[in-house]
């Protein structure tokens, strides 16, 4: 049996069969509703996430269906547009909680649509499983119905990025933060844990969510001559930093971005140019230790013809397996999914995930840079899967 066999079941083999089968057909599906951000300006990072979700479903259905406390039931994806916007992501939840009634919950793509929709998640009990968001400010609200499986929590971030900087022998560093609040809380611990590092933050400045042009900022960057560039960007504004850093021949021999770089349409539109940039990302494929993550990686490849985001995609298709892990003991009773989302150990495609409160606690920070295309985990050192390569120039 080859990986994808594997990794999608014996079922996979016999779709036609598996959905005739007597179980499946006759049990009512079980409705998992969310809202993405398939238009507006996160809609490219969306989509990769979206993707995740569907090819879940896929896989669930072509076993038989959703194991429901021993009993298997199909899946069914009940889906809005947040366009982007926040407020119509939480509306569209509460949407989902009081009129469609769903059964289940996925969660929206990024930050600010995760932040929205904690109220509706605490006021109606209905816990969910976070996906590609961190804050601290979660954390301080105690929320009980929310967890998050990424390490990217921004005190970690901070702390953990000066600490890279400082291994790779960075004195001097320049931080370019849009307004926004996780890369801005990310800059609130990183800037004094690069002062206690003993780098010297060179350029700082924050710029509004919509930017046009860098130019001035980037020559300003450029004629500090930094050893790092550190761009606390979002998906659009990455692509910004990216196209005029090479424009301007940003020479910086440690560069990173933020959010964007893991995703498959930045490869297709930067080509050999990502080689070498850092990113946040705390899973690769490559990572042998994970034995579900070459299948995941492999699955998604083939039936999406990319590569999946080595960040949002990954913690996408981790929070099904939580989901996935947390309905098959608990079924779908919404306190006792809570007390077990809360308390298992749960087997994924990025290791072993528990939580601490909101926080996973077993996976460590880490961060990723393309090498040939291939996203690599570079630090810490016990999880590398490839060495630290500096930046040395952009291709024309």
């Amino acid at each position: 049996m080859n990986k994808l066999s594997q990794f999608f079941g014996a079922a996979s083999v016999a779709i036609a069969a598996t959905m005739a089968a007597p179980l499946a057909s006759a049990a009512e599906p079980v409705r998992i509703g969310l809202s993405m951000a398939k238009t507006g300006d996160f809609a490219p990072a969306g989509v990769g996430q979206l993707n995740a979700y569907q090819l879940w479903a896929d896989r669930v259905n072509a076993a038989g269906g959703l194991n429901v406390a021993g009993t298997k039931r199909p899946v069914q994806l009940v889906v809005y547009d947040d366009q982007s916007d926040p407020g119509k992501a939480a509306a569209i939840y509460e949407k989902l909680i009081t009129s469609d009634k769903v059964d289940l919950l996925l969660s929206p793509w990024g930050s600010p649509a995760h932040f929205a929709v904690v109220g509706v998640l605490e006021r109606y009990k209905f816990p969910m499983v976070g996906s590609s968001a961190a804050s601290l400010q979660i954390r301080s609200i105690k929320a009980k119905n929310i967890w998050f499986p990424t390490s990217a929590i921004p005190d970690m971030l901070g702390a953990d990025l000066a600490k890279m900087m400082k291994a790779q022998g960075v004195k001097t560093a320049a931080i370019s933060t849009i307004q926004l609040p996780f890369p801005q809380e990310i800059k609130r611990f990183l800037v004094p844990a690069a002062e206690k590092e003993g780098i010297k933050i060179v350029y700082n400045q924050e710029y509004s969510p919509g930017i046009k042009d860098m130019t001035g900022s980037l020559a300003a960057i450029k004629r500090a001559a930094p050893d790092a560039v550190i761009s606390l960007s979002y998906p659009q504004d990455s692509i910004l930093y990216l196209k005029q850093a090479r424009e301007q021949n940003i020479v910086a021999p440690f560069q990173f971005v933020a959010i964007g770089p893991s995703t498959a349409f930045f490869g297709k539109m930067f080509g050999a140019n990502m080689d070498n940039i850092v990113t946040l990302g705390h899973w690769s494929p490559y990572q042998k230790a994970w034995p579900k993550a070459m299948p995941f990686f492999e699955a998604y490849s083939a039936k999406y013809g990319e590569a999946p985001d080595y960040l949002d995609v990954s913690l996408a298709w981790v929070s099904c397996e939580i989901l996935e892990q947390a309905v098959a003991k608990a079924g779908l009773d919404k306190d006792k999914l809570r007390t077990t989302i809360a308390s298992t150990t749960f087997d994924t495609i990025n290791g072993p995930v528990a939580f601490d409160g909101v926080q996973n606690k077993l996976t460590p920070a880490m961060f990723l840079q393309f090498q040939g295309g291939k996203g690599q985990i570079v630090y810490p050192a016990k999880q590398q899967t490839a060495p630290f390569q500096k930046k040395t120039g952009w291709q024309k």
